[in-house]
């Protein structure tokens, strides 16, 4: 069986994450699955002009597909040339090749020609173009949840209610995981699920983060209390990433003398290092520290969290506060490093690890499981033929 050589995905259809190729297990052959991302972007681009795979590997040889999307001279107008090229200067011997070019093409993209099912294509093809659907773009998943194909759990959030997709909760998080699959009264199929100790605007909040790997811009008044509250959200449902965002967009925008105190007390509560250090810093100030005094600030930290008041203490014992010069001896803020979005890597961990498939393809002998709300949110032509729903 040919091994998979991993995914490259070229064109002009926007800026999809870069995905690691995976190495061949298996010597002398091997396949890459290259996916030509909005053609008709691309495909009046001169002639000659190239755009190449990522670098692949198979039988020990390092190779790129590239391809001229608009021929490579003049007399080729409108045809689409690919090569295969070894791309490595230390070969010695010659190096004999046997390969071949298949095509699919995204029905998604093409609403108006006959629909693709798997009975027509490749059985080798199968299996990479399912590990494409999952490698999901944002506004695709982030449109399943608005439109809410396929959704098989709902939640109770005060007077809302909320239409979900376990399986979309359950590879984002591993509480929603817990919570969804086990053997229990709220993971079965007719249960709505009640969400205590949350407002509905913070729950929205964390939906929408866990389908687009984002949180929206917020109103200037609510900011601050909102980013709080979705900070314990994300810390309840362990989102790391999105714990990092409240915790960068509190420290850059939220801290003043009417908040410290309350945020001081969040980040102490959450374990949100560079967040408590942010606010050490600001009471560092004697000017922030006596404002915050005179309205009684700190009176919550001295009964909830006397550690963190003696840390203060301590830090303004060491301060070097030189009058003459006016240095207040401040440190810089403390650099909080979002990572880059991660969704796409929760998607294809949940394909890899087939749990809660609720769909399975028979293709050529072999059999492939997956997720429908997934394909669905990936493809008009799986959402029309899983969930009945016609593709415009």
């Amino acid at each position: 069986m040919l091994s998979f050589a991993g995914v490259s995905v070229v064109g002009g259809g926007g800026s999809p994450p870069q995905y690691a190729s995976a190495t061949t297990a298996v010597m002398y052959s091997g396949y890459h699955l290259l996916v030509v991302n909005g053609y008709s972007r691309i495909k009046d681009r001169p002639n000659g002009e190239r755009i190449a795979s990522r670098h692949f590997r198979v039988g020990g040889y390092r190779w790129v597909i590239e391809c001229c999307p608009n021929g490579y001279e003049s007399d080729h107008d409108g045809d689409i040339f690919f090569y295969l090229v070894l791309d490595q200067g230390n070969v010695l011997d010659p190096v004999v090749v046997q390969y071949e070019f298949s095509f699919v093409v995204d029905q998604a993209q093409n609403s108006d020609s006959s629909s693709l099912t798997a009975s027509r294509m490749p059985m080798q093809l199968f299996r990479p173009i399912l590990c494409f659907w999952y490698l999901i773009y944002q506004q695709d998943i982030a449109g399943l949840l608005q439109s809410g194909v396929g959704a098989d759990v709902t939640f109770q959030v005060g007077s809302a209610k909320f239409a979900a997709h376990r399986c979309a909760l359950a590879a984002r998080s591993v509480v929603f995981k817990a919570q969804l699959f086990r053997p229990m009264k709220e993971g079965t199929t007719t249960s709505v699920i009640h969400v205590s100790d949350m407002e509905e605007q913070v729950f929205k909040l964390l939906l929408y983060f866990i389908y687009s790997d984002s949180v929206p811009e917020m109103e200037t008044e609510e900011g601050d209390v909102m980013w709080q509250h979705l900070l314990v959200a994300a810390d309840r449902y362990d989102l790391p990433r999105l714990r990092l965002i409240c915790e960068q967009e509190l420290c850059d925008n939220c801290i003043s003398t009417s908040t410290v105190a309350n945020i001081l007390a969040l980040a102490e509560q959450h374990r949100c290092r560079g967040l408590k250090q942010a606010c050490l810093d600001f009471l560092n100030s004697p000017a922030n520290l006596q404002e915050v005094m005179v309205v009684d600030g700190l009176d919550h930290l001295i009964s909830s969290w006397p550690s963190v008041l003696k840390e203060l203490i301590a830090k303004l014992a060491s301060l070097n506060f030189d009058v003459d010069t006016g240095d207040s001896g401040e440190s810089a803020p403390p650099l909080l490093e979002v990572p880059e979005s991660d969704l796409h890597q929760h998607l294809s961990s949940l394909l890899q690890s087939e749990e809660r498939t609720d769909v399975t393809f028979g293709v050529g002998g072999e059999t492939f499981s997956a997720h429908k709300c997934v394909l669905a949110a990936r493809s008009a032509v799986f959402r029309a033929d899983l969930f009945g729903h016609k593709h415009t």
